[in-house]
């Protein structure tokens, strides 16, 4: 088996993206991917892609998004071991344990500079921080993401490119589904 996490950009969020899961794992499933599942209703998918790459993975899937249900999404794919790798390497273990919904990973498509994440914390207006961590960053909102400045858009100009976050609940959960 060659289990895959698939994060999907924007859906079921402020209106935008409407996707139904159920919908998806259907798709996901007569595309030729076994054992698709979903999390939440924001575009968590845990599916095994048999011998496809992550990078074909994400090419396929997004494919699939735009003819199946005429939607342009992002989708980050991830291994198992990947996410085990983010969970290990999380800078904010305290916080996590405290306030697990204010610690949140971005998935990027490719590592920014190490000089794109010391411009995007020299911008930062509030109390948040970011950590590099590869093509991921780990966030931690303090006083809450709701109120937040360091908002998709902030993060995409500074790091210069768009991504997709979940909060540390939900990567625990996928990590869980992922590991059977």
């Amino acid at each position: 088996m060659s289990v895959r996490i698939a994060l999907l950009r924007a859906v079921n969020v402020g209106g935008t993206g409407t996707l139904p899961m159920a919908e998806l794992r259907a798709a996901v499933a007569k595309a030729g991917f076994d054992e698709p599942r979903t999390l939440l209703q924001s575009g968590n998918l845990v599916f095994d892609a048999g011998s496809l790459s992550p990078a074909a993975t994400e090419k396929k899937l997004e494919a699939l998004c735009a003819k199946a249900f005429g939607l342009k999404i992002d989708i980050y794919v991830r291994t198992p071991g990947e996410f085990d790798a983010i969970v290990a390497a999380n800078p904010f273990a305290q916080e996590s344990k405290a306030e697990p919904g204010r610690v949140h990973v971005l998935f990027l498509r490719e590592a920014p500079p190490a000089s794109a994440f010391a411009a995007l914390q020299a911008a930062i207006k509030g109390r948040e921080i970011v950590r590099a961590g590869g093509r991921h960053a780990y966030m931690f909102y303090p006083d809450g993401m709701g109120s937040s400045k360091l908002s998709p858009a902030v993060l995409a100009r500074h790091l210069g490119m768009p991504g997709t976050a979940r909060n540390w609940n939900t990567v625990l959960k996928l990590a869980a589904m992922a590991a059977g």
